[in-house]
């Protein structure tokens, strides 16, 4: 049996490989040092020089930190490590993402992870002279996810267009109200005259989706679990706006911000990200994660914008 000595060294060496990896520091915990050495299958008793890449889902994660290091972590968990860790160590070029299978569905029980073959084999010589090389290496043709996340920073009311014949309905909820805010508070103030391109729903797939108009940026209708809540395309500034409603989750944080960015890849059009909010209450919540290149539009005070922009905005204001 594995002592409770060796169990801690592997993974305070192993908080040291994510340091090293570049990750950032909200993924440099126990919960991810974990994660890592499930994907390498690496023991207690094993040497680094032993990692092998087994397909492994989020469940079997948890299951194997059980089995191998004495952790527990409860069920409800399993979201905290899909999105705080995998999402970001595949975003880092750590892991794959359902290399077996890349059009598997995105809510598929069956999804699993696979160590990068580049990482693993970098990862193979931790603790031997060939390490410091091999990072330099696989850091040179990845990039760090740190430095990604750090992204430095390179009215009139006119109602918001929609497709003929068409209306928008939704759920009720406070994540819909939000979203009816966004269309009818926020698109008219900073986007006067825009398209509605796209507008989501708690109780259905769409709520509103103009199919013809999002073809345009290269995205189909069926890029169900990716959409943001509401899309909106101005026309004169060939922006699109990207919106996410968060009344209890789902900022545009860096890792949403990566994901929404490749979405719309050559669409185009100039990306506007948005993170709203129906109060500064439930804003302070989350404004430590909101992303850089960014806004943010808090629903009870309608007229304003919270720019996390560096200093493009910087400048005096009239007194009137």
């Amino acid at each position: 049996m594995t002592d409770d000595a060796s169990i801690a060294r592997r993974i305070e060496e192993t908080l040291g490989v994510l340091d090293d990896l570049g990750m950032p520091r909200a993924q440099r915990n126990e919960r991810s040092a974990l994660c890592l050495l499930a994907l390498l299958d690496l023991t207690p008793d094993k040497p680094w020089g032993t990692a092998t890449d087994p397909l492994i889902g989020i469940t079997p994660i948890m299951d194997w930190v059980r089995r191998h290091y004495g952790k527990s972590y409860a069920p409800n968990t399993r979201e905290t490590f899909r999105r705080q860790t995998m999402h970001q160590f595949v975003q880092a070029g750590i892991a794959a993402y359902n290399p077996d299978q890349p059009d598997r569905a995105v809510n598929s029980p069956h999804a699993v992870y696979q160590i990068e073959p580049a990482c693993l084999d970098t990862l193979r010589t931790f603790g031997t002279d060939h390490y410091s090389e091999r990072l330099a290496h696989f850091l040179a043709i990845r990039g760090t996810l740190a430095t990604r996340h750090a992204m430095p920073r390179q009215l009139r009311m006119v109602p918001l267009r929609v497709a003929s014949g068409t209306e928008v309905l939704l759920s009720p909820g406070k994540h819909s109200s939000l979203i009816k805010a966004l269309c009818e508070e926020f698109g008219p103030r900073f986007v006067p005259d825009g398209q509605l391109v796209y507008a989501g729903d708690t109780g259905k797939k769409w709520g509103y989706c103009n199919e013809s108009l999002l073809a345009t940026f290269g995205v189909a209708a069926g890029s169900h679990g990716k959409m943001p809540d509401v899309m909106i395309f101005d026309p004169d500034r060939r922006w699109l706006i990207l919106a996410e409603a968060v009344t209890s989750h789902g900022p545009v944080d860096a890792k949403r911000h990566h994901e929404l960015s490749a979405l719309f890849k050559g669409c185009g059009a100039g990306l506007v990200f948005v993170s709203a909010f129906p109060d500064r209450r439930t804003f302070n919540k989350y404004q430590e994660m909101i992303a850089w290149e960014s806004e943010v539009w808090i629903a009870d005070h309608p007229s304003h914008l919270i720019h996390f922009d560096g200093t493009r905005f910087l400048g005096p204001y009239s007194p009137t």
